[in-house]
């Protein structure tokens, strides 16, 4: 009995000290894993037309173009356009706006009100920005953590493209590794819960964050095409946005609206009609698409997955939360033994 007790001291003490040292690179570690695990059949492709090493370079270099290099634009596009996105909303409140329809006067309850203010406000956008000015400062100071949330990502994910390189090299070991640690702990249910885990992260990294990235590109286009300013950081601020129920037409509709208002009509016709047909248009269809396969993962935990996914982890946490939330919630659904309940969620 004491043997059994110096023992299990003995793996606990390991065990923590394993821990202690990883502990700095975990949110690292995790995306590796992550991104090696839903990436590896590309990277098989690979292996077999050039080798395990020369394939996971190749890996690094797409990740790295495809990941790496938008979040340091967008990023660095943040900070260099912040003076001409705060003088472009300065020059927006001083706009004029025509005066309330007179449906709006008639409507119950609130039309007077809205009339009133309308009518305040058709005058001189400014008496809107002195509404809005309190706020100001605290949403220009959470946009700006955010930024800087995002450029101490870009570092941890430089490091996780390197931990990914010998994950993508030894994958196939470390995965029978990893297999049996777990069928030994679960048992005959394992096979079942490595399953589930796999469809839902593949689900999850394909359906709502590679949505997401399809449609920051997308948006990205549309607004260079239509000359809308700082293309690369308004495709940026569309894909994070993509994770929300309502997306990526937080950013277009108001671009399409504002080039309508700078007499340029004819460009916000076209960008609200690219912006329908090609931006919504592949959220309707990718995500539900490889979301199928995967976690059927409500939109509030998705929402809180990426905000408190940054708030944790950094720049990283807008991959890491999502997925982690969604195997979280699609285990204890499987526990559970029910089916889901997206919709008391929505």
């Amino acid at each position: 009995m004491p043997e059994r007790i110096m023992m299990g001291l003995l793996l606990g003490g390991v065990a923590a000290g394993c821990i202690i040292v990883l502990y700095p690179f975990f949110s690292a570690l995790l995306w590796a894993a992550i991104l090696t695990f839903t990436t590896w059949p590309v990277y098989k492709h690979l292996a077999l037309r050039s080798g395990r090493y020369t394939a996971a370079a190749l890996m690094m270099i797409l990740t790295a173009l495809l990941v790496v290099l938008p979040l340091g634009l967008v990023t660095s596009e943040g900070v260099q356009d912040a003076p001409w996105i705060v003088h472009w909303v300065e020059t927006a409140f001083r706009m004029h706006l025509p005066g309330p329809p007179h449906w709006v006067e008639n409507t119950p309850v609130i039309g007077h009100q809205v009339a009133q203010t309308w009518s305040k406000w058709s005058a001189d956008l400014s008496a809107a920005g002195a509404s809005v000015q309190p706020y100001l400062g605290d949403i220009a100071g959470r946009a700006l953590n955010l930024l800087v949330q995002l450029a101490s990502g870009l570092l941890q994910l430089v490091l996780a493209l390197f931990i990914a390189f010998f994950f993508w090299v030894g994958g196939e070991s470390l995965g029978a590794h990893v297999a049996a640690i777990i069928r030994r702990i679960a048992g005959p249910y394992a096979d079942r819960l490595l399953t589930v885990t796999g469809n839902t992260v593949r689900g999850t990294v394909y359906g709502i964050l590679g949505t997401a990235i399809v449609q920051g590109i997308l948006t990205g286009i549309g607004f260079a095409i239509a000359n809308v300013p700082s293309p690369v950081l308004f495709g940026g601020m569309a894909a994070f946005f993509a994770v929300l129920p309502i997306g990526a037409p937080l950013v277009w509709v108001p671009a399409a609206v504002w080039l309508a208002l700078t007499h340029r009509l004819a460009w916000g016709i076209v960008l609200a009609v690219y912006g329908v047909v090609a931006i919504s248009g592949a959220d309707h269809i990718i995500r539900p698409m490889f979301i199928s396969r995967g976690a059927q993962l409500p939109y509030l935990l998705t929402v809180l997955g990426v905000l408190g996914g940054v708030l944790a982890f950094g720049g990283l946490g807008i991959f890491l939360g999502p997925v982690l939330l969604g195997v979280g919630y699609t285990l204890a659904i499987e526990f559970a033994g029910s089916t889901p309940v997206t919709e008391e969620l929505l």
